[in-house]
């Protein structure tokens, strides 16, 4: 699954980045929107799991309560994070991802050029059905409660995923780590895992480059990368992590567990 870069370090316009494995991404707004945050990450993975539970629907058609979303990705559901669940559903429907010979189809068999967003379409309803029948018991309700949502997977996710070319996240750990920091790294320590490897090796610079960090000093990075390795080794994600110096270049050096389910 493709790693958006979040909009916490940035200005909100396009982003550009260039992946390991060579070609080019870019994350293009919606014009009046920021690129997608730690929040719609969230949204995104429950999504995802959502999808695959329900046995990958050959219409990519995912639905559930905007209630319901929230406890699972253990957010408080109040008037406000349903709003902000709103704002992330349609902000995953508007935001560009483009790949120049970046983004591996299954369809196509190699690395592809094309456009497209994580959900090609998004309908949310305030009320479910059975509640707009009673609407008019109980007027002093507002008419902005929560309802139900429809999401369709865009159909380049819908065939990488039916092809298992993704990588696999244990919701319950990742929701269980508290850390936006630490579930960034889970994300990208699983796409090494699902590459074959279980030791992996990034210079620090990269590093803070694509989970992304504001920080830019290594000092600096080590102490907001020193917690998040420590809940992914509690967690028994990693089994071990260390950041080394070499010269004048920094490396972290991961070490991953064995899978547990």
């Amino acid at each position: 699954m493709p790693l958006f870069r979040l909009s916490d370090s940035s200005d909100g316009g396009p982003i550009v980045f260039a992946p390991e494995s060579g070609g080019r991404w870019r994350v293009l707004p919606a014009p009046g929107d920021r690129l997608p945050g730690t929040f719609d990450q969230d949204v995104y993975v429950e999504v995802c799991r959502r999808y695959q539970e329900n046995g990958a629907p050959a219409d990519g058609v995912v639905s559930f309560t905007l209630h319901a979303l929230l406890r699972s990705i253990g957010r408080r559901a109040d008037g406000r994070t349903y709003e902000q669940l709103r704002g992330a559903l349609v902000r995953l429907e508007r935001t560009t991802l483009e790949s120049s010979d970046a983004y591996w189809s299954a369809t196509a068999g190699c690395a592809t050029t094309l456009r497209f967003t994580v959900f090609s379409s998004v309908s949310i309803d305030r009320r479910r059905q059975a509640d707009k029948d009673q609407l008019s018991l109980f007027a002093t309700l507002s008419s902005s409660e929560p309802g139900e949502a429809r999401v369709t997977m865009s159909p380049p996710l819908r065939a990488n995923l039916a092809a298992g070319y993704s990588s696999m996240l244990l919701s319950s750990q990742y929701f269980a780590l508290s850390s936006p920091v630490a579930r960034r790294l889970y994300r990208m320590i699983e796409v090494s895992r699902s590459e074959g490897g279980l030791a992996w090796r990034v210079s620090l610079e990269r590093l803070a480059e694509r989970v992304p960090l504001t920080q830019r000093y290594p000092s600096h990075l080590v102490r907001v990368l020193q917690p998040a390795h420590e809940m992914l080794l509690s967690a028994g994600i990693l089994r071990s992590a260390e950041i080394r110096q070499q010269r004048r270049a920094w490396f972290v050096d991961y070490v991953l567990a064995g899978r547990t389910r």
